[in-house]
């Protein structure tokens, strides 16, 4: 007699569960529809912020070598004079002014980009270089600073620094 007193209350209990996750399930279904088009337009906002924040920058900034905790960072520089996304995945073209020992050449260069949140994180893995060799490396860019970790072939270390917009003098004014 107790179990069947108990029959109602599991039924009512059964249909109180399936009711309010098939509720749940249809709110859920809603916002997904939704969800593409905001997320779009997060990701080009990211990618336009990039895109700006870095064309047309000098990164100044100091780069140590593993192994060699005695000698002081040595400066570098180096100039992205344009950023674009490739339609290739998370590819950008970063044409860069780079400045290595006495090597000074201007080259785009394929370079994946990662985010982290809405940090973007320059990725290289066995990137040839004309003119330098093959590097690798991890970049990250937050705000007006850079630092990340750099090898070229068993060589490598840390680099660090800031950039800034490149002012330069309308054609006019340079005399």
């Amino acid at each position: 007699m107790r179990q069947l007193f108990l029959l109602p209350f599991i039924g009512v209990l059964v249909l109180g569960l399936i009711f309010p996750v098939s509720d749940l399930l249809a709110q859920q279904t809603e916002p997904a529809v939704a969800a593409p088009q905001k997320l779009d337009e997060a990701i080009e906002r990211r990618y336009r912020n990039f895109k700006e924040r870095l064309s047309g920058t000098k990164l100044t900034g100091k780069f140590t070598m593993t192994g060699q905790s005695d000698r002081d960072p040595t400066p570098e520089t180096y100039e992205i004079l344009e950023v674009e996304k490739l339609e290739k995945g998370d590819f950008w073209r970063i044409t860069a002014r780079i400045k290595y020992g006495d090597n000074d050449v201007t080259v785009p260069l394929a370079i994946q980009v990662k985010w982290a949140g809405n940090t973007p994180v320059m990725t290289v893995d066995s990137l040839f270089v004309p003119g330098l060799g093959t590097f690798d490396a991890r970049v990250v860019f937050r705000k007006n600073k850079y630092a990340g970790t750099w090898a070229h072939g068993e060589v490598g270390g840390h680099l660090f620094g800031t950039f800034e917009k490149v002012t330069s003098d309308p054609p006019d004014k340079k005399k």
